[in-house]
């Protein structure tokens, strides 16, 4: 009888395990996918934590000298001369219920190219009494890099210097500045002046602890299914498996 009884849980055992295999098979390589998102998010995540505190460390910092191979997310500082005859508008932008845009304007510097300049939002209705140093200028900004028109970007107004998408090489040609910087500098400083200039550094989101959390949990949910798949299975008579 106890031989019998073993024959018959070696046998249970071994359909058992034959009628979980397909579903084995088919959620393993699923499990796989979302364990590498998971950890490919968490990866993510430290990078993106790493590069926060360096944005934080480097806007409490002096600025560093300007280059022409500047690097993103840094405070910089550039010495030259605004070229303020050549000045645009860029985009459009409402605040307080007025009509503005970036003021854009070159700024020359010796033995180095034209470098435009974003020196912050204006109304479109006040650039007359804006004021516009002159003489050798100590600016400090971060770098903007130039940017692809969309699909449906307005088409750029270059006779009225009206422009409606971020190409810095484009911009300084139609302004008359052939080999202009492909980048622009983008002017910090405090609040409550015109232009208004930016008054932080940016920063990129950082969502990667949701998206991390996001694909574990997916991962754990597929392990939980099929646990609770397998034992329902496994309780069922042999006429309702069959």
């Amino acid at each position: 009888m106890a031989c019998n009884g073993a024959i018959a849980l070696r046998f249970e055992f071994v359909m058992f395990s034959r009628r979980m295999l397909w579903p084995a098979l088919a959620g393993l390589p699923v499990l796989i996918i979302l364990l590498g998102l998971g950890t490919w998010q968490a990866q993510r995540l430290a990078w993106k934590t790493d590069l926060l505190a360096r944005i934080a460390a480097a806007e409490a910092a002096a600025p560093a000298p300007f280059t022409d191979s500047p690097v993103p997310y840094a405070k910089l500082e550039a010495v030259g001369r605004f070229d303020h005859a050549r000045e645009a508008l860029l985009g459009v932008e409402i605040r307080a219920n007025r009509m503005g845009a970036r003021l854009i304007v070159p700024f020359l510097r010796d033995s180095s190219p034209p470098l435009l300049v974003d020196r912050g939002w204006v109304p479109v209705d006040g650039l007359a009494g804006l004021p516009r140093p002159e003489g050798v200028q100590r600016i400090t900004g971060y770098i903007r890099f130039g940017e692809a028109a969309g699909r449906f970007a307005a088409q750029d107004d270059v006779a009225g210097r009206r422009f409606y998408h971020f190409d810095p090489v484009a911009i300084g040609a139609a302004l008359g500045l052939p080999g202009t910087a492909p980048y622009a500098l983008v002017l910090l400083g405090p609040a409550g002046s015109l232009p208004e200039p930016a008054q932080t550094l940016p920063r990129p989101r950082n969502n990667h602890l949701g998206y991390a959390i996001t694909w574990y949990g997916l991962a754990l949910s597929l392990i939980g299914v099929f646990v609770a798949f397998a034992w329902r299975l496994r309780k069922l008579p042999h006429a309702a498996r069959d």
